[in-house]
């Protein structure tokens, strides 16, 4: 795999344009702004991707089948995997994400970890919400949380 010089299209998502990034063989980015690289939109991964957020903003997808390759910490991969075993239609605090990867302290480096989540939405961090279930940041703004689980019916 090659990582430099992604592949990168963009798709357009009743929250806005998403740009999906890959190596070609597994996704490796999702994000709500601008990203730079070699255009790819007729690879079959970008397609697939292209499918399945569509599914999925239609209420038809609960769980993405996508490949996908997540590049960070140990700690940042261990919170990422933690993210994709949060049910559909549900929410989980930063501490309790934090009791998930065993350090029931560690809420604040949960938060970081979230925040450089490089696949938003197929690795979903709007999922995690602050004590109480208070709605806290999210990259893409707090509107399109809002959006997304409203659209999965935690909200």
């Amino acid at each position: 795999m090659t990582h430099c010089e992604p592949y990168v299209s963009q798709y357009t998502s009743p929250i806005g344009p998403l740009w999906l990034l890959s190596d070609g063989e597994a996704l490796t980015g999702l994000y709500f702004a601008p990203h730079p690289g070699r255009g790819g939109a007729a690879l079959p991964l970008h397609r697939q991707a292209a499918a399945e957020l569509t599914a999925y903003f239609q209420k038809e997808l609960r769980a993405f089948t996508l490949p996908i390759c997540l590049e960070g910490t140990d700690f940042r991969k261990k919170v990422w995997q933690a993210l994709t075993q949060i049910p559909y239609g549900e929410t989980i605090t930063y501490g309790e994400l934090a009791a998930r990867v065993g350090d029931a302290k560690a809420s604040r480096a949960v938060g970081q970890a979230n925040h450089f989540n490089p696949i938003s939405i197929i690795v979903p961090c709007h999922r995690v919400v602050g004590a109480g279930g208070k709605l806290t940041g999210y990259g893409g703004g707090i509107e399109k949380k809002i959006f997304l689980l409203q659209l999965e019916g935690a909200r």
